[in-house]
């Protein structure tokens, strides 16, 4: 819902719980009023007549209630925006109006030949708020240094305490809480993709519990360079600024005619705690960012741990009768299946399959598959190339380089400059190629490296590369959803380093983390919760001591039990597991179809973080309940702590549709657990349905 002042000049964006606004004054000063629980227009007009402080000449009035601070005049905060020509700096706008329609509000301003136009988008059904900036030029080039997409103010508090998600490889979306401080605090990547060591996401928050306090929460959509600043001004006042590209040193010229628009930065406000600012954000992206959410995730076999590189279609057609009576219903065969790829030195590039390996293509396999009742899947890392490959020797330039410099080589590979057109062209035509010689129905997309010798010789412009090769990522993802309708994508950057809500609007699901060991999954998914949903969270499970990371053993129950919070995959040899572990995996496959709808589908409840004892999540789905429990140690004999349900009708019944026992409104499973939980590193499934 917008409303909007008689005089043009306040609007008031609300959603179902929430409010958000903002004025422009008669010296065209765009003020943020107010974001947080649903407020009407008069009040908004009661905040915009209050006058700002008198702080000049030490401080900035405008500092830290701006709501998009752009470089210059009377301002010393971050600015969201800096952009350059050759004979100004800066900006000094003037308001000339504003006009809604698709759902949006968007407020113009003028610099010049330069117009920036501020996006508003606030949906009926959700408490996000979606921004971003356009900029049109209509005279000489414009170089823009920095455009970020919001800038973010929060209301006076006390204290506060941010909340974000940090990690590596491995060791993705760990949760870190802390108390924020005067001064910046900035995350992001410079690295060419979202990243393995950031989500762009933070919240804060005063005294929030899982359940209970408001909690102020934002997320960037974009898979490519990025940055968010938390500051605490001098005041103690906070704004949180983001938007794609790291540094300040340039993002693209803008020439005459030409426009920009940034990724979405989107904000949420909930007073229910963490628990209920994930719980929203789950269901906004279900909702209006990933795509088809509404259909479950199939269950997945991949190939890589079993097979690696040493790949063959007889043996890719064993491991799928194996997984098909299994019950997996989608098989995957990840790297080696094209070009010279014998190794990652070699191939990539090449996307046609290797004539050793497959001598009549891709087609036969995937016809067994389909012929054993399962979908058939491919791994590719298009955005690469190997320099021991036939495309690499034909087009050396294609590569990011600098010139005069070692091309540095990450796992043997270099990335290609998929801001050129006819790199662009040459990737279509390969994909499109191959998903039309074979029936594919999935895709997993790779991206393997980061970004080194990040240049483009031949190019005026050549920093504009960092943002062109993103918007390039993402039109031929689009390009090929529309002309392969029933093909599922999934996005991997080595697990977890390119997840984010710009990506995410253009896949079906995301890989994780690189990570399958169980117990440290249990962390890597807590954090991972706290933004994104169990339906694009693909999840695991693989051979035991994880040869991979840390040669730990754990049982197969707790393996699934742990893939089962997400979408499930299975990814071990096959074809070296005995009769009873085939048997026992083709139980908690079925088991897992039963619950996936509440999972995949379902509000989330965090019982109990994964930090030693006993850990647990919920999911609730009209009137089904599952609960999902791991014992991660058990010392000094202590029992096995009682679980109090959440989201559950307070005067209804509940039968444990195990054990028949019927529990009345908010449950308390004890029993339940002591039965599934015995032994250390153990695991329960517990499903509840309303009588």
């Amino acid at each position: 819902m917008l409303d909007i002042s008689d005089d043009g000049r306040t609007w008031v964006l609300s959603g179902p719980a929430s409010s958000y606004a903002v004025h422009v004054t008669d010296r065209d000063e765009l003020l943020h009023l107010h974001w947080g629980p649903r407020i009407g227009l008069a009040d908004a007009e009661a905040l915009a007549v209050r006058p700002l402080p008198d702080y000049w000449p030490f401080e900035s009035p405008l500092d830290g209630r701006e709501e998009y601070p752009v470089e210059g005049g009377p301002r010393f905060a971050r600015p969201a925006l800096s952009v350059r020509t050759p004979e100004r700096r800066g900006t000094e706008w003037t308001y000339e109006g504003h006009d809604t329609g698709d759902g949006e509000l968007r407020l113009r301003f003028r610099d010049g030949d330069l117009t920036i136009r501020l996006h508003y988008r606030m949906r009926s059904s959700a408490d996000v708020v979606e921004r971003w900036v356009t900029l049109d030029n209509r005279g000489p080039s414009v170089e823009v240094l920095r455009a970020d997409s919001a800038t973010w103010t929060l209301p006076d508090r006390d204290t506060w305490r941010l909340s974000q998600l940090h990690g590596r490889w491995g060791a993705e979306s760990r949760l870190e809480r802390s108390a924020l401080t005067h001064g910046e605090k900035v995350i992001g990547s410079r690295r060419g993709h979202t990243g393995h060591q950031h989500l762009p996401w933070v919240a804060l928050d005063t005294d929030a519990t899982e359940e209970s306090g408001e909690v102020y929460g934002c997320a960037l959509g974009w898979s490519g360079s990025w940055r968010i600043a938390v500051a605490q001004l001098p005041d103690a006042r906070v704004q949180i600024t983001g938007g794609a590209g790291y540094d300040d040193s340039g993002l693209l010229m803008l020439a005459a005619g030409e426009s920009y628009t940034t990724p979405v930065f989107a904000g949420l406000w909930s007073d229910g705690g963490f628990g209920g600012a994930s719980r929203a954000w789950h269901a906004y992206q279900r909702a209006y960012v990933i795509p088809d959410a509404d259909r479950d995730r199939p269950v997945l076999f991949n190939s890589w741990e079993a097979t690696e590189f040493d790949i063959s279609e007889e043996q890719q057609r064993a491991l799928a009768e194996r997984a098909a009576a299994m019950g997996v219903e989608l098989f995957v065969v990840d790297d080696g299946w094209f070009g010279a790829r014998t190794s990652d030195r070699a191939g990539l590039g090449d996307w046609t399959p290797n004539p050793d390996r497959f001598p009549g293509g891709l087609k036969p396999l995937a016809d067994h598959v389909h012929g054993l009742g399962m979908q058939f899947g491919i791994w590719v890392e298009p955005e690469m190339v190997n320099a021991d490959s036939e495309l690499y020797r034909a087009h050396p330039d294609w590569v990011q380089y600098q010139p005069g410099r070692k091309r540095t080589e990450f796992r043997n590979q270099l990335v290609l400059n998929l801001a050129r057109e006819d790199v662009q062209e040459y990737l279509w035509q390969q994909l499109d190629g191959l998903l039309s010689s074979a029936p594919v129905d999935y895709v997993k997309w790779d991206f393997n490296r980061c970004f080194t010798d990040a240049g483009w010789p031949d190019d005026p412009y050549p920093q504009r590369l960092w943002v062109d090769h993103v918007h390039a990522l993402y039109a031929l993802l689009d390009r090929l959803r529309a002309a392969h309708p029933g093909v599922a994508f999934e996005s991997c950057s080595g697990g977890g380093g390119r997840i984010d809500l710009g990506v995410l609007s253009r896949t079906d699901q995301v890989w994780t983390s690189d990570n399958t060991d169980p117990l440290d999954r249990l962390a890597i998914q807590h954090g991972f919760s706290q933004i994104h949903p169990a339906r694009v969270m693909a999840a695991w499970v693989t051979d035991s001591p994880n040869a991979m990371l840390n040669q730990r053993a754990s049982s197969l129950r707790f393996r699934f039990v742990s893939a089962m919070a997400g979408v499930l995959g299975v990814g071990g040899d096959l074809t070296k597991w005995t009769e009873e572990e085939l048997a026992e995996a083709r139980d908690w496959v079925a088991l897992y179809k039963e619950i996936r709808p509440v999972v995949q589908r379902g509000d989330q409840y965090r019982l109990r973080p994964p930090e030693g004892g006993v850990s647990a999540v919920q999911y609730a789905l009209g009137d089904e309940t599952v609960v999902l429990a791991w014992l991660q140690a058990q010392r000094y004999g202590e029992p096995v702590p009682a679980l109090r349900l959440r989201g559950l009708d307070p005067a209804a019944s509940y039968e444990c549709l195990k054990t028949g026992e019927v529990h009345r409104g908010a449950v308390l499973l004890h029993h339940g657990l002591r039965v599934g939980l015995r032994g250390d590193l153990d695991a329960a499934v517990v499903r509840l349905k309303r009588k």
